[in-house]
């Protein structure tokens, strides 16, 4: 069974392009319907064991929680 590898994109459905607007003959992507956008995390996912990045644009369009920040801000005012 195939796999997501490399960055991962959102996609739902019926649709043509990911969540952030890229299409996906263009952008040479592939679908991958049996795995859900759950489980292409690469943190919590069991089939994202190749999943190298995730799109941000992708997850914010998710649903992603905006505490999942990479950055943390450190002594605000001085």
């Amino acid at each position: 069974m195939r796999m997501p590898a490399g960055e991962v994109h959102a996609w739902e459905r019926g649709t043509n392009q990911t969540v952030c607007g890229l299409q996906l003959s263009r952008q040479g992507l592939v679908r991958f319907p049996h795995v859900t956008w759950a489980d292409a995390q690469p943190a919590t996912g069991r089939d994202a064991d190749a999943v190298t990045s995730v799109c941000r644009r992708c997850a914010a369009g998710t649903g992603a929680r905006r505490d999942e920040k990479p950055w943390r801000r450190v002594n605000p005012r001085p």
